[in-house]
C-alpha cells in the first residue's frame, strides 16, 4: 500500500500530467463534465474499505505471524526485508497499473481483474513456507492490489463533478479508518489460522470488485498517452526548485518515515515490548488499538481541518500536530505498560489525523503553478511513498542494532519533530 494524498491520484498516468485535463480536482477533470452516478459514493466507500481491510489485516497481522512462524529468531529483520521489497514493488507497479488503465480508457475491468486475482494470490501466500517465497507471493499480492487501487482511485476524478468532490473524498477517506478496523478485527480472528485469513481477505476484495463493477457503470474515457520517464523526472526537479513546496515535501517525508517505521511493526512491538494484561494476546491487542486509533484519527481529521479553516492558520496546526505525534511516540519509549500503549494509540491518531488533513491543505496552497497542480501533487506522493519503502529497512536495523524498540520510538519522535520544524521556513502560508 502506498499512502496517497487526496486529490493526487494513486500514481496513475494522469497523476503526473499537467494542464487543464489533469485529474487533481483543480480544473476540468475530463473532456465532458461528469454527472454523479446515483449510489457511486457508497460504492466508493465499500471499495476503499475492502482495500484498506486487506492492507491492514494482511501485512499488519497475518504476514507478521507467518514470518514469525517460519523464522522466530530473525522475524524483525525478515519482516523488514519482506515489507521493504514489497513496498518498492508496490510503488513501482502502482503508476504502471494506472498508466495501463489510462491508456485503455476504462477503470472497471482493472478493478474487477485486480479484485478477482486477489483470491488465488492470497491462496498462494498462505501456502508458502520460506522467506523468499513469502516475499515473492506478497509482491504478487501488491501487484494485483495496486491494479485495483490505481483504478478505483481514478474513479473520483473520472466520474465525480467538481461540486461533489468533497463528498467523494470523504467517502474515500472514511474507507481507511473503517477498513483498518475491519482488517484488525479479522486479522486477530484468524491469527491461529492465517491461511484461512488470507482467503477471507482475498474474497472480500473479490466480492467487492464484482459488486462495484456491476453497479457502478462507466463510459469509456478517451485513452491517454503515458508521460515519458524523462519528462516525469524533469517535472519532479522543477517542482522541488520552489522554496515553499520543497519544505512542505521535506516535512511530509520526515513525518511519514517516522510514522511508518513504528506502525509497520505494531504486532511485534506488542509481543516483545509491551506488558499486556493476563489473557490478552498481541493479536487481540491490535484489534483493540486499531479502532481506538481510527476513531481518534477521524475526530482530529475533521476537527483539525475545520479549525485550520476557521483561524486560517495552516503552519500552526501542521507544526502542532507533528509535535503531538512526536509526543505520542515518547509514551511507549518511556513505559511498556498496556495503558501506555492505549494512550499512544489515541494521541498518535489525533496527531497524525490532524497532520494529514491540514498538511494536505497547506500543500495545495504552495503548489508552484496552478496549471501543474496534478503533476505537483503527484510529486508530493513521492514524499508519501518513498518513506514507506525506507521505513521497514530503517526500523529493522534500528531494532537489531539498538537491542529493542525504545531506540526506534526515539528516532521516530525525532523525525516527527524535524517534520514539524520543516514548515517554519514556508513563507507564503501562515
Amino acid at each position: 500500500m502506498a499512502l496517497s494524498s487526496p486529490g493526487a491520484g494513486a500514481g496513475t498516468g494522469s497523476g503526473t500530467g499537467s494542464g487543464p485535463d489533469s485529474r487533481s480536482g483543480t480544473g476540468s477533470a475530463s473532456p465532458a463534465a461528469p454527472r454523479l452516478t446515483r449510489g457511486l459514493l457508497p460504492l466508493l466507500l465499500l471499495g476503499n474499505t475492502a482495500m484498506y481491510a486487506l492492507y491492514v489485516g494482511v501485512p499488519g497481522l497475518l504476514l507478521a505471524l507467518q514470518i514469525e512462524a517460519v523464522d522466530p529468531a530473525d522475524k524483525v529483520a525478515n519482516f523488514g526485508l519482506v515489507s521493504g521489497i514489497s513496498a518498492i514493488f508496490a510503488t513501482v507497479f502502482n503508476p504502471v497499473a494506472g498508466a495501463l488503465s489510462d491508456r485503455s480508457g476504462r477503470r472497471n475491468p482493472w478493478i474487477l481483474g485486480g479484485g478477482l486475482l486477489a483470491v488465488p494470490v492470497m491462496l498462494l501466500l498462505g501456502n508458502v513456507h520460506t522467506i523468499l517465497l513469502i516475499t515473492i507471493a506478497w509482491c504478487l499480492g501488491q501487484a494485483v492490489m495496486n491494479v485495483y487501487q490505481a483504478a478505483i482511485t481514478s474513479v473520483v476524478p473520472d466520474r465525480v463533478p467538481l461540486a461533489s468532490r468533497g463528498k467523494a473524498s470523504a467517502a474515500v477517506g472514511l474507507g481507511l479508518p473503517i477498513g483498518s478496523t475491519i482488517g484488525a478485527l479479522l486479522g486477530a480472528a484468524f491469527s491461529e489460522d492465517y491461511r484461512t485469513g488470507y482467503l477471507v481477505f482475498g474474497s472480500i476484495v473479490a466480492v467487492t470488485a464484482v459488486v462495484f463493477t456491476s453497479l457502478a457503470r462507466e463510459e469509456r474515457m478517451p485513452a491517454k498517452a503515458p508521460m515519458p520517464v524523462k519528462a516525469q523526472l524533469a517535472a519532479f526537479g522543477s517542482a522541488l526548485k520552489d522554496h515553499d513546496f520543497r519544505w512542505a515535501f521535506i516535512g511530509r517525508a520526515l513525518l511519514v518515515l517516522g510514522y511508518f517505521a513504528v506502525a509497520g511493526f505494531q504486532l511485534y512491538i506488542l509481543k516483545d515490548h509491551t506488558d499486556l494484561p493476563a489473557g490478552l494476546s498481541a493479536e487481540e491487542a491490535v484489534a483493540i488499538l486499531m479502532p481506538v486509533n481510527s476513531v481518534a484519527m477521524v475526530v482530529s481529521t475533521v476537527l483539525g481541518g475545520w479549525l485550520s479553516d476557521r483561524f486560517d492558520r495552516r503552519k500552526l496546526f501542521v507544526g502542532a500536530s507533528a509535535t503531538l505525534a512526536a509526543g505520542a511516540l515518547l509514551i511507549p519509549a518511556l513505559t511498556t505498560s498496556w495503558p501506555g500503549m492505549l494512550a499512544f494509540s489515541v494521541v498518535n491518531g489525533l496527531g497524525f489525523g490532524c497532520y494529514m488533513a491540514v498538511d494536505t491543505a497547506l500543500v495545495t496552497m504552495v503548489l508552484p503553478k496552478a496549471e501543474d497542480a496534478a503533476r505537483d501533487m503527484g510529486v508530493l506522493n513521492i514524499a508519501n511513498a518513498g518513506p514507506q519503502i525506507v521505513a521497514p529497512f530503517v526500523a529493522s536495523a534500528v531494532v537489531s542494532i539498538g537491542g529493542g524498540y525504545t531506540p526506534l520510538f526515539l528516532l521516530a519522535a525525532a523525525l516527527s519533530v524535524l517534520g514539524a520544524l520543516a514548515v517554519r521556513p514556508i513563507r507564503s502560508v501562515r
